[in-house]
C-alpha cells in the first residue's frame, strides 16, 4: 500500500525496463523507461553505472520514483543510487534469492544471495541462490563456480518461467530456455557425503577426530608431538614438485594443508589463536610487503620487488640492527639453508667477500687448518675446522649463486646413480662390491667405468 501511495504522488516514475513481467504491474501510470540504456552499454557494470547516473539527474529536477524487479539490495544501479542519495525511501519487495530459495525447498537457515554477473566473487558458503541468469553464457559461469564449490553431481534446483527443476549442477548450462527469471538454488550435502571441500571443512574434520569419541590417535596429539610431520610433508611436496608430477603435488599439499589445520585447531583450543586469525595475519603480511603494489613505493624489476620486500619485512618484525636479523633466521633450518641465508643476511651490510673467488681462497685456508687438525687427531679442532670449512664452502657457492641445499642435493643424487652403475658393473663381472672395495686398484677401475657409463665424468 505504501508503494501504491508513492507511486500515486510521484511527479516522476521510472522504470528500469518494460521487458519483465513486473512492469505490467505499473499499467495506468505514465512511466518513463530505461530501455535505451541497455543497448548503448558494453557491460552490466557500464549499464548499472550508467542507470544510476540517470535516476539521479532526474531527480535534481523532481522527486523520482524508480522501479526496479525484485530487491532493491539485489540491483546493483540501486545500490549506486543509495550511496549517493542518503534521502532515498526503499520500498522493497520478494527478492529474487529469496524466491529461489523458497522454491529450492532450501534448508539452511542462512545462504549466499548473488547475481550471476557477480558469481566469479562468491566465495565458499553453505547455501546459495543464483539469480539473473539470462543466457547460455552465463549459466556456464555459473556452473563452474558451483562446482568449484560444491562439486559438479551435487543437487540443485533450476528456477525459471514459473516452475522448479532439480538437476545437477553440471546440467545449470544444459537447459533449453533463459531469461531474467532464471535461477539456482544449492546447498551442501551432509558433511561425509560432499564432493567438495574448504579449509574450513578440513578444521571442522580435525575437529570431529579430536572430540569425545574420535580418534585416539589424533586426541592425543599436541603441536610440539606432530612438529616434524610438517617437516617430512613438506619435503613430499617438494620432492613431487621436481618429479612434476601434479597428481602427486595435488595430494602432498592437502598433506601440507592439513598439517596447518591440526595446528590451527590445536591453538584454538588453547585460546592462543584460530585458523581464520592466520589466514588474515598472512593475507595482512601480504599487503604490507608488498607495498610496491599497494602503497607508495615503487620496484620496476624482480631485485627492486626484492628489496622493498625485505626493508617491510625488517620494519614489521621491528629489527633495528643487522645483527637481529642473524638472530631471526630460525636455526632449525637445514644447516645449509641456514648457513647461506646467514651469509645473505650479514652482506646486507657489506659484510661479505668481494666475489665467489675471494670466499674460494678463504676455504683453501679453511681446508688446511682442517687438515693440520686431522694430523694432530685433535678432534675438538676437526669438529670446529670442519664447520669453518663447510661455511667457506657455502659462501662460496652463495657469491656464484648456487643454492647450496640443490648443489648438495644434487651431488648425492649423482653419487647414488654411479653407485648404483658401479655395483652393476661389479655384478657382472662376477664380482661382489665387497671384494672389489679391499682392492684399490680394481676399484679405481670400476668406479672410472661407472662413470664412463653414465657419461659424467
Amino acid at each position: 500500500m505504501r508503494a501504491k501511495e508513492a507511486l500515486d504522488g510521484a511527479p516522476a516514475i521510472i522504470a528500469r525496463t518494460s521487458s519483465t513481467e513486473s512492469f505490467k504491474s505499473l499499467s495506468g501510470y505514465k512511466v518513463r523507461t530505461l530501455d535505451e540504456l541497455f543497448s548503448k552499454s558494453r557491460n552490466f557494470d557500464s549499464l548499472n553505472k550508467k542507470l544510476a547516473a540517470e535516476v539521479i539527474k532526474a531527480s535534481r529536477v523532481s522527486p523520482v520514483c524508480y522501479c526496479v524487479d525484485g530487491s532493491v539490495s539485489e540491483d546493483e544501479a540501486c545500490k549506486i543510487i543509495l550511496s549517493k542519495a542518503r534521502d532515498c525511501e526503499v520500498l522493497d519487495s520478494v527478492s529474487k534469492s529469496a524466491n529461489a530459495y523458497n522454491a529450492g525447498r532450501l534448508d539452511k537457515s542462512a545462504y549466499t544471495s548473488v547475481s550471476a554477473y557477480s558469481v566469479s566473487d562468491m566465495k565458499s558458503c553453505r547455501a546459495a541462490c543464483i539469480f539473473d541468469i539470462d543466457c547460455y553464457l552465463v549459466a556456464s559461469e555459473v556452473k563452474m563456480k558451483l562446482s568449484d564449490i560444491f562439486g559438479e553431481e551435487t543437487d540443485c534446483f533450476f528456477i525459471g518461467k514459473g516452475a522448479v527443476k532439480k538437476i545437477k549442477v553440471y546440467e545449470i548450462d544444459r537447459q533449453k530456455d533463459y531469461d531474467y527469471t532464471c535461477a539456482v538454488a544449492v546447498q551442501e550435502s551432509a558433511f561425509l557425503e560432499r564432493a567438495r571441500y574448504d579449509f574450513a571443512d578440513l578444521e571442522e574434520m580435525v575437529r570431529l577426530l579430536r572430540a569425545p569419541g574420535g580418534c585416539p590417535w589424533d586426541r592425543a596429539q599436541t603441536s610440539e608431538t606432530i612438529k616434524n610431520n610438517m617437516i617430512e610433508e613438506a619435503y613430499e611436496l617438494v620432492d613431487a614438485i621436481e618429479r612434476a608430477d601434479d597428481d602427486g603435488m595435488e595430494e602432498e599439499t592437502g598433506d601440507v594443508l592439513l598439517q596447518a589445520a591440526f595446528h590451527s585447531v590445536l591453538s584454538e583450543e588453547r585460546g592462543a589463536f584460530t585458523g581464520s586469525d592466520a589466514l588474515s595475519r598472512v593475507v595482512r603480511k601480504l599487503i604490507f610487503r608488498h607495498s610496491h603494489i599497494f602503497g607508495k613505493d615503487k620496484a620496476a624489476s624482480e631485485n627492486e620487488a626484492l628489496g622493498v620486500w625485505e626493508k617491510n619485512k625488517v620494519a614489521e618484525k621491528g629489527q633495528k640492527t643487522y645483527g637481529e636479523t642473524l638472530l631471526a633466521v630460525p636455526k632449525n633450518f637445514p644447516a645449509c639453508m641456514r648457513a647461506q641465508k646467514v651469509g645473505k643476511r650479514a652482506a646486507k651490510c657489506g659484510f661479505d667477500f668481494l666475489s665467489s673467488v675471494s670466499a674460494s681462497e678463504k676455504l683453501w685456508e679453511e681446508v688446511h687448518e682442517l687438515i693440520d687438525k686431522l694430523v694432530e687427531e685433535d678432534k675438538e679442532g676437526v669438529f670446529e675446522e670442519a664447520g669453518d670449512v663447510l661455511f667457506s664452502a657455502v659462501n662460496t657457492c652463495r657469491l656464484a649463486g648456487v643454492d647450496c641445499e640443490e648443489a648438495l642435493r644434487a651431488a648425492t643424487d649423482k653419487f647414488i646413480k654411479r653407485f648404483l652403475e658401479f655395483e652393476k658393473i661389479v655384478s657382472a663381472a662376477g664380482r661382489t662390491v665387497d671384494e672389489v672395495t679391499k682392492d684399490g686398484a680394481y676399484f679405481d677401475y670400476y668406479w672410472m667405468l661407472a662413470k664412463n657409463a653414465l657419461k659424467e665424468n
